[in-house]
């Protein structure tokens, strides 16, 4: 069950590197190009104080060069700062998007967990029923061993009741006889 969280894991600190890996330098550039801009419009404004103190052209040629850098800073700080903006507010959606997914790895878990201890319950009773149907089985087999017995039993008594029958039958034939005779005894001698 570990393994499928480390390789959730594994994926999503993988692609965050892959998207964060192209942008890691451009904080620093920005840092180090609002200071070189500072720096400029520092050397500028003293520029510009020289040059209204001398009034000479050869400071307004260079005041000019100043300002078309200081323009392109400018320009190249605003592209910098909105990079910056568009960066941040993607990181903002990709960490939203983290959480996200971390959401449902908890989410996950919890249905493993659920589905663990589901199996668990299930695991033990199915042990459980097979326990019974064990007693069972021994139980039925005893039982069947018993009529088995049984039936022999009767069987044998069945036997032993025609026999039973048989040798009554056949004294009180000898008997049936046994008083004809006498009755034709007494017959004979009463005629």
């Amino acid at each position: 069950m570990e393994y499928w969280k480390n390789h959730v894991r594994s994926r999503l600190h993988q692609r965050d590197q892959a998207e964060k890996l192209p942008y890691v330098g451009v904080f620093t550039s920005l840092s180090q190009l609002e200071e070189r801009f500072e720096i400029r419009t520092q050397i500028l404004d003293d520029v510009q104080l020289k040059s209204s103190e001398r009034g000479g052209v050869e400071s307004g040629q260079n005041t000019r060069v100043l300002l078309l850098q200081l323009r392109e800073t400018e320009h190249l700080a605003e592209k910098l700062s909105q990079t910056v903006s568009d960066l941040s507010a993607v990181l903002y959606l990709k960490e939203a998007e983290l959480q996200f997914w971390q959401s449902r790895v908890v989410q996950y878990r919890q249905e493993a967990l659920t589905l663990a201890k589901g199996r668990n319950t299930v695991k033990w009773t199915l042990l459980d029923v097979e326990f019974t149907l064990e007693c069972q089985t021994k139980e039925l087999a005893a039982l069947r061993a018993e009529q088995e017995r049984l039936k022999e039993t009767l069987a044998q008594a069945l036997r032993e009741k025609e026999e039973l029958l048989q040798r009554w039958m056949e004294e009180k034939r000898e008997e049936a006889e046994r008083l004809n005779k006498y009755n034709d005894a007494q017959e004979r001698f009463v005629l």
